[in-house]
């Protein structure tokens, strides 16, 4: 991902952070030499400096078949907002677009079931517990038959992010004045994705001293 200096984000806290409050990722990786993307939930984990995801594709998509020959890369996406130049001090000035995302790259080991049942188990749980808790009783008074039909129908994943690219595009690279000028802009906005980047740019501002 291209990230000019100024709207490079390295810590991994936030970018942990980021990734668990948008987890529905888009899966990007090379099948027979062409790409392939499934657009999936994931459980983000955080344990000892190792960042890694977690998850799973129905058996039928092809995409499984790419996991453990290269590289994948997960992109985690949020709020977005075009910006006019008319915001700006300077006339001079071209429209953009900020946004926040996040990449991670790495290789994905695959996890099937029974093979790998005890991981098989770890991953669903974890999916559960991440996303519906409630279900998690309901789930369990299932009958063996229809948990293992339902396991035997999906290809588990861990991936291990071997590098993290955090963009933040917020502005950071005009004058106060103009960032300020946006971020009233947007936070008069009715679509709430567009609300949330103006919330971004102000939590930014204050970090930097400027509220």
């Amino acid at each position: 991902m291209y990230i000019p200096h100024a709207f490079r984000e390295d810590t991994v806290e936030k970018l942990v952070g980021f990734m668990r409050a948008h987890s529905f990722v888009t899966l990007v990786s090379v099948l027979d030499g062409s790409p392939i993307a499934s657009h999936i939930p994931v459980v983000v984990r955080w344990e000892d400096s190792i960042v890694r995801l977690v998850g799973h594709v129905a058996k039928p998509n092809p995409h499984w078949k790419a996991f453990g020959n290269g590289e994948s890369l997960a992109i985690f996406t949020g709020p977005h907002a075009y910006v006019s130049p008319s915001l700006y001090e300077k006339r001079e000035s071209v429209p953009t677009w900020n946004y926040i995302a996040v990449h991670a790259y790495g290789i994905p080991r695959i996890l099937t079931f029974p093979e790998s049942r005890g991981a098989m188990d770890e991953m669903i749980h974890a999916m559960i517990h991440t996303y519906d808790p409630s279900y998690m009783t309901q789930w369990k008074e299932q009958s063996d038959r229809f948990r293992e039909g339902m396991m035997n129908g999906i290809v588990g994943f861990e991936m291990t992010a071997t590098r993290l690219e955090g963009k933040h595009k917020l502005s950071q690279n005009r004058s106060v004045t103009d960032q300020r000028n946006v971020a009233h802009s947007l936070l008069q906005s009715a679509d709430p994705i567009i609300r949330n980047v103006g919330e971004a740019m102000e939590k930014n501002l204050e970090s930097n001293g400027h509220a």
